[in-house]
């Protein structure tokens, strides 16, 4: 399983440092896109790990730990030159899973990586709490699906349909085939149920601006689609 690092660091000289060394240690490395944009970029990205710079363009490090701590329990590893204690004691209070102090030596921020990483996906289990679709990100743990600020709270059926839907996402998957689910989660799920089910999960997709991303294939099924 190749890790991905999310790195957020506006200093390019040692981003690069960096994405060298973890790179050697056949980790992934991620950036932003755009420093005033970070979520959508970790978002996109869904990486295992996220390395924080504290001093940054626009929104300092804070601001980003506690947009991600908002949808997601990713580690996160503070990297900074303010050497000041209440920064430190912030960051951690925030959510942050360790604090590393710049200048470091390079050997002991990728044995923090390394024991975090170990700790977070014990057994080799990577299995992520949250999933991106579309723009929005779906909380496994929660049976939530959230984009910017509206949030839609999802009962078991409409959360399962989801989760069917976008796994398939750009493929029909047959009505027989969505009640058989249903039926092995010791449900009984009849045509007219599946129906009223997927109406109710477009209503409450709405808000979100993705209700037309559940398609209707007349004779075959339904599929998510990408907008």
């Amino acid at each position: 399983m190749e890790f991905n690092i999310f790195v957020v660091e506006d200093d390019q000289a040692l981003f690069e440092a960096l994405q060298t060394g973890l790179e050697a240690w056949a980790f992934r490395v991620t950036k932003p896109d755009n420093f005033n944009e970070v979520m959508r970029s970790f978002l996109d990205q869904q990486p295992h790990l996220v390395i924080m710079d504290i001093t940054l363009p626009k929104f300092d490090g804070f601001h980003w730990c506690r947009e991600i701590r908002s949808v997601s329990q990713v580690p996160i590893i503070f990297l900074s030159s303010r050497d000041h204690p209440l920064d430190m004691v912030m960051a951690l209070n925030m959510g942050a899973d360790d604090f590393v102090q710049k200048p470091f030596h390079t050997n002991v921020l990728y044995a923090k990586i390394q024991a975090i990483l170990r700790r977070t996906y014990a057994y080799g289990e990577t299995q992520a709490d949250t999933l991106e679709w579309n723009g929005a990100l779906i909380d496994l743990k929660r049976g939530v699906i959230r984009k910017s600020f509206e949030e839609a709270d999802l009962t078991k059926n409409e959360f399962f349909l989801l989760l069917a839907l976008v796994k398939f996402n750009n493929s029909v998957i047959s009505r027989h085939d969505l009640i058989r689910k249903l039926w092995e989660d010791e449900q009984f799920v009849n045509d007219n149920t599946l129906t009223a089910n997927i109406t109710r999960l477009r209503q409450k997709l709405e808000p979100l601006g993705l209700s037309d991303a559940i398609v209707t294939k007349k004779g075959m099924g339904y599929m998510a689609v990408t907008l």
